[in-house]
This record gives C-alpha cells, structure tokens and sequence, in this order.
C-alpha cells in the first residue's frame, strides 16, 4: 500500500497490479511467477561477532500500544545464554533484510525450496511450518493459502522496474523491494491471503488475517511489518506478509511485544534506501 491511496497487489498467480485508488484509475503490469535459477549455496547457520548485535533476548520493551512512539521505545535487553543466529547470511533464519540490508549476494538463490502449494515456495523448514500452520488454521474451519512465497532476484527486478515505470523511483520504493532487498528472496517470507482478500490491508479484518496473526508466533512466522512501524520497517502495514524466524524467536517476539526484528535486535531504523543503494 503506498501513499496517494495507491495499492500494490501480488496476485497468486504472481501479476502485480498497481490501482490509484483515489482517482480510481487500474493499471496492471503481467509478469508469470518463476522459481529463481543459479548456484545454490549450502545452508548455514552462522554464530555472529559481538559487533552484530545477534543475541535474542527477552526484551524490555513495552507492549504495542502503550502510546510510547515506536522511535522511542527502549531496546531490548539481550541475554548472553540465547543462541545465536547470524544477522548476514542469507541463509539464517534470523537474516535480516530491509532496506538498508540487502542480501549479500543481492543475487542469492537459497537452498532446499520446497512446494507450499499454489505454485510456491519456501526454504523447507518455512515450508513445513507453514503448512503446518495452514492445517491447523483448516481445523478451526478457515482456509489460508499461499499467494506469494520465494521470489528470485529476476523476477523482482521485473517487479521493481515495471512498478517504477508506473509511480515512480520514490513512490515504487513505498511498497515494492529493490531487487536483493526482499524478504521474499530468502525463502523465509511468504504473502498468505484468505476470505476472498488477497494481498491487501482487509486481510487483518478477516477471519483468517486474524488467526493469522494470534496464531502465527505458534508455527515460526510474524506479521514482518507490523501498522504503525513503516518509520522502522520501511514497509506500510502488511498483515499478509509473515516471516519465518523459527518457533522460539517468534513465540518470545509475541510474549513481551516487540514487534519488529529491527527493535528486537537493536539495529537502527530503515525507513528509505541509503543513497548508495
């Protein structure tokens, strides 16, 4: 969603299309959803230096809405007994990648993507998680499915380019990832939609969105871009867009709060592109 009342939609079969709403103009750009090719590299998880600030910590800050501005909440409080995760590697589940942290390769393919069904992809342990997640959503009489998971860094330079082609460089950057800044080129994150809403804000009203986000933590996954934290994340609210950081990092992020991976591990804000992107 980017400013002007402008929505950027990926539908499951990978098109994106850009409305202005406002105006109530359509424009839609047609690209197929392809699995990415290249090398790929083995998997990893890497103990970061100090300097990396990769702890996770029972943090102490307040809970979300306690009125303290999302800039000014304290950091979390890290714990030298949790295990550690690289912050880098693209191939860590704890990788973080924003817009002023891109993957490194920015080409990177990743390892072992497996099928969540609807012609998609994750990392396999994301993928078991997920459909793990999607069984049980199914038990409670709900029906989640994936819209869009692993994006190779073609297919989001095909992206990023015909967006820009339509809004602009400063407003395409609102909603759509530079290529080798996407979370979706992990093979951690996944777009899920449900109750007819598919990649767009009323998907945190329904029924789904809402067990989706009460239930996420339980699988592995948080909501990465929380309402009310573009200033940190560099995202609008996207309540269909989860992340997975395995079971512990996200059952111990919903418990005290914290919502973001940027105040979990005490790295600075990203709200816009370094200029040097």
């Amino acid at each position: 969603m980017g400013k002007g009342g402008r929505v950027l939609h990926l539908t499951r079969r990978g098109r994106i299309v850009v409305g202005i709403t406002a105006a109530g103009l359509v424009s839609a750009v047609v690209l197929p959803l392809t699995l990415g090719g290249g090398s790929t590299p083995t998997a990893a998880v890497v103990a970061p230096s100090p300097a990396a600030a990769t702890t996770a910590p029972p943090p102490t800050s307040p809970a979300p809405g306690t009125g303290t501005s999302p800039t000014q909440r304290p950091a979390p409080t890290p714990s030298p007994t949790a295990p550690q995760h690289s912050l880098t590697d693209p191939t860590s589940i704890w990788v973080v990648v924003n817009k002023a942290r891109p993957l490194d390769p920015r080409t990177y393919v990743p390892p072992d993507l497996t099928s969540v069904g609807d012609g998609q992809y994750l990392r396999a342990p994301a993928a078991a998680a997920l459909l793990s997640l999607f069984a049980s959503a199914a038990a409670d009489g709900l029906s989640i499915h994936a819209d869009s998971g692993y994006r190779s860094y073609t297919y989001q330079v095909s992206v990023h380019d015909n967006v820009v082609a339509s809004l602009g460089q400063s407003e395409a950057d609102i909603g759509s990832a530079r290529p080798g800044y996407s979370e979706h080129q992990t093979g951690w994150a996944v777009d899920v939609g449900g109750d007819g809403c598919e990649i767009a804000t009323c998907f945190g009203t329904t029924p789904d969105g809402r067990w989706v986000a009460a239930n996420a933590y339980r699988y592995g996954f948080i909501v990465r871009y929380p309402q009310g934290l573009q200033g940190i994340t560099g995202y609008e609210y996207e309540p269909w867009h989860i992340r997975y950081v395995g079971v512990q990092l996200a059952t111990a992020m919903h418990a005290t709060g914290v919502q973001t991976l940027e105040q979990w591990f005490h790295l600075p804000a990203a709200p816009a592109y370094l200029r040097s992107s």
